[in-house]
């Protein structure tokens, strides 16, 4: 590292033009990076997807959102008085839509079409796959429907999972919007823990790290698919890690300055201990996220891919870039420096001093009341949000409010679609129709010997608990046929997630665990560290998953500050995202923390003056560094979106959850209480790993500085 320092000190124009010429070129293809972008959510494999995959072959329909128009006639009649009327809308529909398919009363005779008070009927219309989240063929159909209705006397709605979804927010901030949110949040913190004009300088680093990290996916696209969803990561995710890493080293280098160094050696110096402890973070977070491509989704793999990209850049940029700026400008740009950094902080030394007294005290604090924000995650549903949490109002609420209040349930959105031979049409259908929690179930069309059955359940299947009768439509109808039953709809692509991701997050998980440790092995030169730091990540992601569930799934606080009703269930891919994701950036707090622990024991041998030392000294750092990605992921949750909104509140509380009560309360208790066992590494394990060894040695106590002692006396 410090040869690397000195290589860019001796060539920092070079350093500087490059990056530059990276960063134009980022800038000037970041739109069509996003152009490039996809929206593929495919399950190759699963049962489900491919059940979906022989009806799209077949029918030329997708039940990815199944459209319901609902007509209500005048007051004084009913549907099976103006069935001549109602029969007419719908075929006005069929001819304007021949690529979909349209299901109703009169295709198949079954007055389970119509409400219990016999005003109102529905059908079901599928079409062809939608490309991205443009307009859907609900455009095509509104206008000839209500034109229909209208001609024959007749009221109108028309409701949909998607529509419901669009809840009337149809869109939200652009990306750029968002960043420089988070940009603005990111300067104020700057500004105060620098009091300089090195504010500005994270600043510019992030900026280079974001384009040039839009320029890399560029060439990604070019060798596969990459989700949409990456272009937010790079922005926000971006934005926080590259200025973190930046506040560590700047600050190593301000207070290597005050110690008397020149600039170019600051510089050196704050390469070799705060850009050791850069590189480690980031080569932790983006083999973390690398980790998805264990998954077998190209979805969660592309981001996987994509996001694996924005830490390591970040890392290249401030240990080539950063340093070459500060040996150049620096010292210029570091006025009126009000701030000085020749000692530790004050009131984080007091604070340390205070756990390092009273560490089982600490450490019990933390512990309990991270067992209550942990405790909800025992009710956490995997799947969809509930249709109560999408819309309360507008056209969509209505129709489904009117199908509702006539005894048709919300299951009419997430129809059940069986592919059987003709032959088998009727039993199938007759099997599904007696299954416990099923409305009904007709033959909705047959072609190239094949039936496709419509199953109407009750009630949604969106989530882990509403998916049984998926399972029990399945069973029921595989025993009346003898034999295997493609099952299609929103509740077998759930199911296929759970079955794709969940069945393989153990893998996932084990390899993150096992790559970090060797990687925290290393960076520590110790056994006991590692283990504490995979072990209180996946406590604090258990909090967030807690905080998730209890806000969002359960909804207390999610209507007063988001105007958004308890969702009931965590959408399938967001709990791995969120976990690749913390996992990788709350492990930035603990290297900087521990990184700074383990050098000040190197010099002291005394594990409390490495925790008062250590701590003092990053832990206004870490609060800052965690206040910037709050910003940042407060911006995400300003996006159109319920899923969008869970991501950016879960990853913002998380930091915060992360960076208070785990890293500045239970850690130092934790390395307090280990004393000396903290800093052992044998010798076998060091050569294998090839680091020097730390063998265990006994305490020596240090006296702490007088400069250093809070409200010391003059």
């Amino acid at each position: 590292m410090e040869s690397l320092a000195r290589f860019v000190i001796r060539h920092r124009l070079f350093v500087v033009l490059g990056w530059l010429v990276l960063m134009v070129a980022g800038g000037s293809v970041a739109g069509t990076v996003t152009d490039r972008l996809t929206f593929d959510f495919s399950l190759p494999g699963q049962p489900g997807y491919e059940a979906e995959e022989q009806l799209i072959a077949t029918f030329g329909a997708s039940t990815a959102d199944t459209l319901v128009p609902v007509l209500t006639v005048p007051e004084g009649s009913t549907v099976t008085e103006r069935a001549a009327d109602v029969a007419g809308v719908y075929d006005a529909v069929r001819a304007a839509l021949p690529q979909a398919r349209v299901v109703d009363l009169a295709s198949t005779g079954d007055a389970r079409f119509v409400t219990d008070d016999g005003r109102s009927t529905f059908a079901l219309v599928q079409a062809p796959l939608p490309q991205g989240f443009g307009p859907g063929i609900e455009t095509q159909l509104q206008p000839v429907f209500e034109q229909a209705a209208a001609a024959a006397g007749l009221d109108t709605g028309l409701t949909s999972y998607v529509l419901l979804a669009a809840g009337g927010e149809t869109e939200g901030p652009s990306v750029l919007v968002e960043t420089l949110f988070g940009a603005v949040g990111a300067l104020a913190v700057l500004l105060f823990v620098f009091a300089s004009f090195l504010a500005l300088v994270p600043l510019l680093i992030a900026a280079v790290s974001i384009l040039t990290t839009f320029l890399l996916v560029l060439g990604l696209t070019y060798l596969t698919d990459v989700s949409f969803v990456v272009q937010f990561l790079i922005a926000l995710v971006g934005l926080g890690v590259a200025i973190d890493y930046s506040l560590l080293l700047v600050s190593r280098w301000r207070e290597e300055r005050a110690h008397g160094h020149t600039n170019d050696e600051a510089v050196v110096i704050a390469a070799r201990t705060a850009g050791h402890a850069v590189l480690a973070s980031g080569v932790t977070v983006a083999i973390s996220l690398l980790a998805l491509i264990v998954v077998p989704v190209p979805f969660l793999r592309s981001m996987g891919l994509g996001g694996m990209l924005i830490p390591l850049v970040s890392v290249a940029v401030v240990l080539t870039l950063l340093p070459a700026l500060l040996s150049k400008i620096g010292p210029r740009v570091d006025w009126p420096r009000i701030r000085h950094d020749a000692v530790a902080a004050r009131g984080w030394t007091a604070w340390a001093r205070l756990i390092v007294r009273r560490r089982w005290v600490a450490a019990g604090v933390a512990l309990v009341v991270l067992g209550l924000v942990i405790a909800p995650v025992f009710g956490l549903k995997i799947g969809q949000a509930n249709t109560g949490s999408l819309a309360r109002s507008g056209p969509s609420f209505d129709a489904l409010q009117t199908l509702e209040a006539g005894g048709v349930g919300s299951g009419v959105l997430t129809p059940i679609a069986l592919l059987v031979p003709d032959d088998q049409a009727r039993t199938a259908a007759d099997a599904a129709a007696g299954v416990d929690g099923v409305r009904m179930a007709v033959p909705g069309g047959s072609r190239n010997g094949t039936t496709v059955v419509d199953v109407v359940p009750e009630q949604e299947t969106v989530d882990s608990a509403s998916n049984q009768v998926v399972d029990d439509v399945r069973t029921a109808v595989e025993g009346a046929t003898g034999g295997e039953v493609g099952v299609a709809g929103t509740g077998a692509i759930v199911q296929d997630y759970f079955r794709a991701v969940y069945d393989n997050f153990p893998y996932v998980l084990a390899l993150i665990a096992l790559i970090t440790f060797v990687l925290l092995v290393r960076t520590f030169r110790s056994v006991l560290l590692p283990v504490k730091a995979v072990l209180l990540n996946l406590v604090s992601l258990a909090a967030v998953f807690g905080a998730v569930t209890f806000f969002w799934q359960e909804g207390h606080g999610s209507d007063a500050l988001f105007g958004v009703s308890p969702t009931g269930a965590i959408t399938f891919w967001l709990p791995v995202i969120i976990f690749a994701f913390l996992f990788g950036l709350s492990m930035d707090y603990e290297v900087f923390i521990l990184a700074r622990m383990r050098e000040e024991y190197d010099d002291t041998g005394s594990t409390s003056a490495a925790v008062v030392t250590g701590l003092g000294r990053t832990g206004r750092l870490v609060t800052s560094a965690a206040l910037i990605l709050f910003f940042s992921f407060a911006a995400l949750a300003s996006s159109p979106g319920v899923d969008i909104k869970v991501l950016g509140t879960a990853l913002g509380v998380g930091i915060l959850i992360d960076a208070t009560l785990v890293r500045a309360l239970l850690v130092p208790a934790l390395v307090s209480l280990f004393g000396k066992w903290n800093w052992w590494l044998p010798a076998g394990l060091a050569r294998v790993l090839r680091v020097e060894p730390s063998p265990l040695r006994d305490e020596r106590p240090v006296p702490v500085p007088a400069e250093e002692r809070p409200f010391a006396q003059a």
